[in-house]
């Protein structure tokens, strides 16, 4: 049985964008349950990746998207669901995780095949992504409170579209299951 991965999507975030004034409000109810599924995950042995935008600065890494994120004025919202060491981090350009990304390689050389996407934004990232899981024959779990939108009405039928079409599963983020699979 192949396992579970938490994909963390584009939570560190400068927030100096179009739609953020709409967007916080969601990222803070949504932020405890993002945290304790890290932490979950975490203490569980399970894969940690962060999956982030990269600004459009093609010379960035990791390190510097970090430093970028904590200097603006909503770091209350990076801090807690910072990388750890064990962490792992793929750069993304455009909307879907997978998008021209190593992450069905990096996916494939852990063995995973359940993929739970948490963070930003529902009604896109988060819908872009679970479709491109589907397509890859992944497992998707989406908790419902793990994920923050913009537009309440789009991430509701986003939710649904994900439940219905990809066969994913939306649930809250206490619910979930993760898989540790064959060690």
């Amino acid at each position: 049985m192949s396992r579970s991965a938490l994909i963390v999507i584009d939570m560190l975030n400068t927030y100096g964008h179009p739609d953020a004034e709409i967007l916080i409000p969601s990222v803070r109810e949504a932020l405890p349950h993002v945290v304790g599924l890290i932490e979950r995950a975490r203490d569980g042995g399970v894969p940690v990746i962060h999956v982030n935008d990269n600004f459009g600065e093609w010379r960035s890494h990791h390190g510097e998207i970090i430093e970028k994120t904590m200097a603006g004025p909503h770091s209350d919202l990076v801090e807690p669901v910072l990388p750890d060491a064990d962490s792992l981090f793929v750069v993304k350009a455009r909307h879907s995780i997978f998008y021209e990304t190593p992450l069905n390689y990096l996916l494939s050389q852990l063995d995973v095949g359940h993929v739970v996407l948490c963070g930003q934004v529902t009604e896109q990232c988060v819908l872009y992504s679970a479709l491109d899981g589907h397509v890859r024959h992944l497992r998707v779990t989406v908790p419902d409170d793990a994920v923050a939108h913009i537009h309440k009405d789009l991430a509701e039928a986003s939710l649904g579209m994900m439940e219905r079409n990809m066969n994913a599963s939306v649930q809250q983020a206490r619910t979930v299951e993760f898989t540790l699979g064959a060690s």
